[in-house]
């Protein structure tokens, strides 16, 4: 198992900017620890935690926490998997990271590097339920062989709104889609009223739109936004 989810992880230009773009959306900033040294920010809506890192590094990123590093780091090269970080020492703060066999990338901490949030899921962003951290993937048969192992559960692939291959987990659901509906990995979100979400969130002036929304989704119920470090953010509507 690869632990318990901590957060996506974000390489941004301006944590700033960044910051303030969750906030207006309605996310909590969480209090972060010293643990890094680089300029980082913790934004959720109760669900979803966001690590912005103003830092270069191969986002985004699963971040996980696990204990005992090291030892999860020798059971994850048994298994085949190619690490490229591991920072695994005494007198260092432990992290490894590699890829899945589609390239997104993974680490895993040996500790939280944020404060719990008092929060609930249920107390929603102006974007909604956050359903998924949804990825491009050629090979959803890859996708969940790799996936599965750690702890995560592939369930039955809808072909609606989109073909893709849904996987839950205790604390982090994750998605794989085809690259032709978007070629990069995108938030995922959820509402009934997506319509009046989407009508406020103009109104607000926040969001930049992309024009790349998938085939098939109607503009007027359904969106794909921007936030200012570039990830991708898909607005549907539909039951949560």
């Amino acid at each position: 198992m690869i632990g318990r989810f901590h957060e996506i992880s974000l390489q941004t230009a301006d944590i700033r900017e960044s910051v303030e773009f969750y906030e207006r959306l309605g996310f909590t900033q969480a209090v972060t620890n010293d643990s890094l040294t680089h300029p980082y920010g913790v934004l959720t809506d109760g669900r979803i935690f966001l690590g912005l890192h103003q830092k270069r590094f191969a986002a985004p990123a699963l971040t996980f926490v696990h204990e005992g590093v090291a030892d999860f780091a020798n059971q994850l090269e048994a298994r085949g998997i190619q690490l490229h970080t591991r920072q695994t020492s005494e007198d260092a703060f432990n992290e490894i990271g590699f890829q899945d066999p589609l390239g997104q990338s993974v680490s895993v901490l040996e500790a939280r590097t944020y404060s719990p949030v008092t929060r609930g899921s249920e107390d929603t962003s102006l974007c909604g339920y956050f359903i998924e951290f949804s990825m491009p993937a050629t090979d959803f048969d890859a996708a969940r062989e790799f996936w599965e192992p750690l702890g995560f559960v592939a369930t039955e692939e809808p072909d609606a709104p989109y073909a893709h291959l849904p996987l839950t987990s205790d604390h982090l659901d994750i998605a794989f889609h085809r690259p032709r509906t978007l070629d990069r990995p995108m938030l995922v979100f959820r509402d009934p009223d997506m319509r009046g979400r989407l009508a406020r969130i103009r109104e607000l002036g926040i969001i930049r739109e992309t024009g790349e929304l998938p085939r098939g989704l109607p503009a007027a119920a359904n969106a794909l936004f921007e936030a200012p470090e570039g990830t991708p953010l898909l607005l549907l509507e539909g039951e949560t």
